[in-house]
């Protein structure tokens, strides 16, 4: 498996991918590749994205960080960073997550970035452990989400 900085590429894996996690029940976002080009492709808000790949070369995971804008969808303070993290669903418990997270912290620390946000489900247990397991932690609930946080200050 190699952890690389996405390309324009990877749409259409990233797309599948994310598509396999909404046909398992996992994703409720869009996942075709308009979005998935526009989200974490080629948004100009992008702090940092990486898939990580197989060697097959299909995508079995993504994260990004987004830098939060004053109408962010989460509630993320404007200046913070959103974090989204994916695994495909047959790809789970191999470490893909952790190995993720050691670029994007890399990148989101060197930007200068205080901190970011993630928006989990209530019901999702592996996300709000995984993100517990990253460093990140509760900093607010409502709504169906818990929202955990990690300070790079």
């Amino acid at each position: 498996m190699r952890i690389r900085p996405t390309h324009p590429d990877d749409v259409t894996g990233i797309s599948e991918m994310l598509t396999a996690l909404a046909d398992a029940g996992k994703r409720t976002r869009p996942s075709d590749p308009d979005f998935v080009r526009s989200t974490y492709v080629e948004n100009d808000a992008l702090v940092s994205s990486h898939v990580a790949e197989g060697e097959s070369g299909r995508i079995l995971g993504l994260q990004v960080v987004i830098l939060a804008g004053p109408d962010d969808p989460f509630g993320v303070p404007e200046g913070y960073g959103s974090i989204g993290t994916h695994v495909a669903p047959d790809a789970g418990r191999r470490g893909i997550g952790s190995r993720l997270f050691e670029a994007t912290e890399a990148v989101v620390r060197q930007s200068g970035l205080p901190a970011a946000d993630a928006s989990i489900a209530d019901d999702n247990a592996e996300g709000l452990q995984y993100y517990e397991a990253m460093g990140f932690r509760t900093d607010r609930e409502g709504a169906g989400r818990i929202v955990k946080r990690l300070s790079f200050a």
